[in-house]
């Protein structure tokens, strides 16, 4: 059915309703009813290349961090985006995840002052809980 459809729509098209007698003023007239109408091709024109690159702006720019913050991740000053992967990093660099449930972490001395002195945390919240620590 989509190839007849397909075939009928190559013919049947806006392009070629100009060698139709004006009688035929519509192409659903000349289709069965119940053969749907195809879209015709049309040709993409490519975008604009990207002439140089900009700052990086929200997340992704690099923010000066709290000391507690700088003892984990390394650097004074870090995206929000890098200093996720780097905690992420230090949790499997020194086995925190909870092993029955990997969805818990177990908080070191370093992430305890990080995440307001929890012994335990849930993934979801290290995002919510370093908000805090970047000036």
């Amino acid at each position: 059915m989509a190839a007849s459809s397909a075939f009928v729509s190559t013919f049947v098209s806006h392009q070629t309703l100009s060698f139709l007698p004006k009688s035929f003023s519509s192409p659903r007239l000349l289709l069965p009813t119940n053969m749907r109408m195809a879209r015709t091709v049309t040709l993409a024109t490519a975008s604009k290349p990207a002439t140089g690159t900009r700052a990086p702006r929200g997340i992704m720019k690099p923010r000066s961090v709290t000391p507690e913050m700088q003892a984990v991740v390394g650097v004074p000053e870090i995206s929000r985006t890098q200093a996720l992967k780097q905690i992420w990093a230090y949790i499997k660099e020194h086995n925190l995840q909870d092993p029955e449930n990997k969805k818990m972490i177990n908080c070191d001395e370093k992430l305890k002052k990080i995440f307001g002195g929890k012994d335990r945390i849930g993934f979801l919240e290290i995002a919510g809980l370093i908000s805090p620590h970047f000036l």
